[in-house]
């Protein structure tokens, strides 16, 4: 949606961060710097966020896992004495720190209280946790960091924890996966508030891949599948990425590391944790997944930049790893766009508010 047809207010958007005690550094550093530079790029003549801190301890210094201290604005029973306006966005950062938030009464007395006044209330990596202890997550489905993801629904039964998706809207309420994707969530509120093309400048700025959507598994088939121990098969990893529509066979894999087929394939497969052909396929269909996501190209266009050969043979990969078509991704992709940008049009005192829990 272009960024003149979304209703700007004329005010900044109070975007408030709580961190926990110790904090993960990247979950309040990371949306900060997503908000601030789109205040930078927005080419509006007043910055179109307010950004602040809160510390869930009195001291108002947070204590980060790398060591670092951060200087909050006040903590969280404070912070209203230093906003210039209404809270509009409130995430809760992640961290070792967590389950110490999480059991902090008073905190969760005052998120409770919150909640039906902010416009999008929402969590980082393992502030899931603490979002969780106010009930405000049950029914819901939610995310986290993939290795906290279990322990949070043994916590919160009431909680569908879905481990896969980097981040999760259900109405006003969002959750991510860890680290940087709360900076994925960032741009996707940037680009709620602001449109795409202050959303794409930002992630230019920040060099970030635009946009990851929720959608997107907080493993990539890079990450699923193992590094290579030796130099010659990591290379060939990266060549293979950028190569996707080459004869990607085994014979012509192993033909570039100077190896036998039969010994590449063995070797490949003893390093990677996957078959060559599994390998190459798993990386397709995320690049085919990515040109579904990000453009109109015809289905015949996209299988053939991603190697497939025909529309057929993507289709068969799809159900295979995706368990979809790539008509239906592309449908279910561009309804989850629909659905939020029509929220985000739609005015806030029109909007049904977050239930507090009891």
């Amino acid at each position: 949606m272009p960024s003149h047809l979304h209703s700007v207010p004329d005010t900044p958007r109070v975007v408030l961060i709580v961190a926990p005690d110790p904090a993960q550094e990247l979950d309040v550093t990371g949306p900060t710097a997503v908000f601030g530079q789109a205040n930078r790029l927005s080419g509006r003549p007043n910055p179109a966020y307010q950004i602040r801190i809160a510390s869930v301890s009195d001291d108002a210094v947070i204590r980060t896992e790398s060591g670092i201290r951060l200087l909050a604005d006040a903590p969280f029973h404070r912070i209203a004495e230093t906003l210039p306006g209404p809270i509009d966005t409130l995430l809760l950062a992640g961290g070792s720190g967590h389950a110490a938030a999480a059991d902090n009464a008073a905190l969760i007395h005052w998120l409770r209280e919150m909640a039906p006044r902010v416009r999008r209330l929402g969590a980082v990596c393992t502030g899931a946790f603490v979002l969780a202890r106010t009930g405000l997550l049950d029914t819901q489905r939610a995310t986290t960091h993939w290795r906290h993801a279990e322990k949070l629904a043994r916590r919160h039964p009431r909680v569908t924890v879905d481990a896969d998706p980097i981040w999760i809207q259900a109405g006003r309420l969002y959750t991510s996966a860890g680290v940087t994707a709360g900076m994925d969530l960032s741009l996707a509120l940037v680009e709620d508030d602001l449109g795409h093309a202050t959303s794409l400048a930002v992630a230019r700025e920040l060099v970030l891949f635009l946009r990851r959507p929720g959608s997107q598994a907080q493993f990539s088939s890079a990450l699923q599948a193992q590094a290579a121990q030796s130099p010659e098969l990591r290379d060939l990893q990266g060549w293979i990425a950028d190569h996707l529509d080459a004869d990607l066979s085994v014979g012509a894999l192993a033909e570039r590391v100077a190896m036998s087929p039969r010994n590449f394939a063995r070797v490949f497969a003893k390093q990677v944790g996957q078959t060559p052909a599994r390998y190459v396929e798993t990386q397709r269909v995320e690049a085919a997944r990515r040109m579904l996501e990000q453009s109109e190209r015809r289905l015949e266009t996209v299988a053939r930049m991603a190697g497939f050969g025909s529309a057929d043979g993507m289709r068969q990969a799809f159900l295979r790893h995706l368990r979809t078509t790539p008509e239906r991704y592309r449908a279910a992709f561009r309804a989850q766009g629909t659905q939020t940008q029509a929220q985000s049009r739609t005015p806030a005192s029109q909007r049904e508010p977050v239930n507090a829990a009891a």
